[in-house]
Parts: structure tokens; C-alpha cells; sequence
């Protein structure tokens, strides 16, 4: 008989950082929170995962630091898949219709079929009214004058009170809870259990946390990042910040672009634009490009003057 193959015991992986919050909520918003629930894995399942599929390969990088930054600069993502996180959320209906595009994770909604809709709505204080941005028509720039703000939020929280008065009504006349809810605004929050690998997060996270993102949905990105990613796989979190969070990507005609300005060939930059469909004038005002404002959104992060 072949002798069987010896194997260490392996104990269950912990992380006492984030062992330390679980179920404790860190609060978003007026009345929204985030707590952990459950998890699987950290830093060290990153690497053992890794090892497993690279063998002597990764010998060269001696330190686990090096490895999990190494895999996530070069984007071999399945060892963060092998770490994943349970989340309980309350969030405004709105945020969470963003929230729940990612079909990456496994959700369980608090469902106003069975149970009261929570009595509980986003409100908007007189000074955070959001202006329609000029140059981004999924955006927001800019805030109203307080004194319109007041305006508005008076009318918000007529609209909150009057609309559950009529769920409560309705609900009392024994109208079916699925049908009683149908006039709740968006702002009633919900409740869910989210379930997501680390890999899947992350990419969450690089969206949401990003500045163009709804503020609302970026206010909860940066809670679970920075309150609670950051304390269960601190050095994947580490490598997120410097590789996603804080790098910027370049398109190759971008980065001809950029050779040409850095060595001052300003003119024969702004003619390859014009080429490529990037500037246009009408009525001698430059028409509005989303990748050429990207662009420059980049060029001025950089400090890098635009020829155009």
C-alpha cells in the first residue's frame, strides 16, 4: 500500500480587526448602515491560494506583500475570490437600485410583500441640494442657495409624511402589503444581505468610490473600503489603493498624446485631437467630448497643461 500523503493542520483563519466590529454598524448617511456579519479568509488565503496555483513560481517573492501586490497589479484575480464577506446594509431604495446592478454577489432583501415597509426615509438637509451637472447627464455639480434648499426640503418631508400616511391608511383598510407600497418614494429605506467574494468587491469598491460616482452610493463604498476592507485584508487593501483608487489608467492614443506634450509638441497634439474626433467647435465654442473631458479631467490631475 502507497503511503498516504501527510497534510498540517490547518486552524481557521481569523482576522481579530475585523473580529473586533462584527455587528457593530458604522453608520451612512442620515439612517443608513453597514455591518459585518460573516467571513471567509484574509490576506493569508490570498497567498496560500496563490501558492497552490503558482507552486515554486512564486519563490521568487519572498514576502506575502509582494505576492498579493503583485497578483493584483497584474489582475490574477481568482486567490481574492477565495476571501469573501457577508454584509448587512440599510440603504435609500434609490442608492440600492445602483447598489444591486452588481450581479456579482448573493442578496437577501428585506421584502415589503410579508413584512411593514421600514418607516424610515432619506432626508435632505437645506444645504445638500445638488445641482444637475451641465457636463455629465448621469451627474451632479454644484449645490443650490440655502434659502431654495429650505424650500425643498420642506416640500420633502410633506411628500415623506403625506405618502406614509397613505401606506399606513391603506395598510389599517387591509389592502395588501405588495400593493400598499407601491407609492413609497425612493428614499424609503431597505434592508439586504449582501454576500461577495473580495476580487468582486474590489471592483465594487473602484466604482462606487470613484468621484463621479451618486454620493449617496459613494458615502457606503467609502465606509466598507475604509472602516472595514482596510482592517480584514490590509495589505489586498494597501495594493487596491495604489494599483485602482489612485492610479489612472491610459488609452494608447492618450499615451501618444501625452508623449507629444512632454516633449513639447503641443500643436501636433492638439491636431492628432482634432483628427480623432476630439475637438469640434460650434458657434467658435469647443462641443463638449466625454473622452476628451476624461482626458483632461487626467491632465489636470497631473498638472499637465492642455494645448487646447
Amino acid at each position: 500500500m502507497e503511503d498516504e500523503k501527510t497534510f498540517e493542520k490547518l486552524e481557521p483563519i481569523r482576522v481579530k480587526a475585523l473580529d473586533d466590529i462584527l455587528g457593530i454598524p458604522f453608520k451612512v448617511l442620515d439612517d443608513g448602515f453597514v455591518r459585518v456579519v460573516d467571513y471567509l479568509g484574509s490576506d493569508e488565503s490570498i497567498v496560500q491560494a496563490a501558492r497552490v496555483s503558482y507552486g515554486k513560481g512564486t519563490k521568487q517573492i519572498s514576502q506575502d506583500r509582494g505576492l498579493i501586490r503583485y497578483l493584483l497589479r497584474h489582475r490574477h484575480t481568482t486567490p481574492f475570490e477565495m476571501c469573501e464577506i457577508k454584509l448587512h446594509i440599510r440603504i435609500p431604495m434609490d442608492a440600492w437600485r445602483q447598489w444591486i446592478r452588481h450581479r456579482t454577489a448573493n442578496v437577501n432583501e428585506y421584502s415589503t410583500r410579508y413584512s411593514l415597509a421600514i418607516e424610515s426615509a432619506q432626508t435632505t438637509n437645506s444645504d445638500q441640494w445638488r445641482m444637475q451637472a451641465t457636463d455629465n447627464k448621469q451627474g451632479s455639480s454644484g449645490l443650490f442657495d440655502t434659502e431654495l434648499g429650505k424650500e425643498m426640503t420642506e416640500d420633502e418631508r410633506f411628500l415623506h409624511e403625506k405618502s406614509r400616511e397613505i401606506y399606513n391608511k391603506r395598510v389599517e383598510q387591509g389592502v395588501a402589503r405588495e400593493q400598499a407600497r407601491k407609492d413609497l418614494p425612493l428614499s424609503t429605506y431597505t434592508e439586504a444581505y449582501w454576500k461577495i467574494d473580495l476580487h468582486n468587491l474590489l471592483h465594487f469598491l473602484e466604482l462606487r468610490m470613484e468621484g463621479n460616482a451618486q454620493l449617496e452610493i459613494r458615502e457606503y463604498a467609502n465606509t466598507i473600503g475604509r472602516e472595514i476592507v482596510k482592517r480584514w485584508a490590509p495589505i489586498a487593501w494597501e495594493a487596491f489603493e495604489e494599483y485602482a483608487l489612485n492610479s489612472k489608467e491610459f488609452s494608447g492614443f492618450e499615451l501618444e498624446l501625452i508623449s507629444l506634450l512632454a516633449n513639447g509638441k503641443g500643436d501636433e497634439a492638439k491636431s492628432k485631437a482634432a483628427d480623432y474626433g476630439w475637438i469640434s467647435y460650434k458657434d467658435d465654442k469647443l462641443k463638449f467630448n466625454m473622452e476628451r473631458w476624461e482626458f483632461e479631467n487626467k491632465m489636470n490631475d497631473l498638472e499637465i497643461q492642455i494645448p487646447w
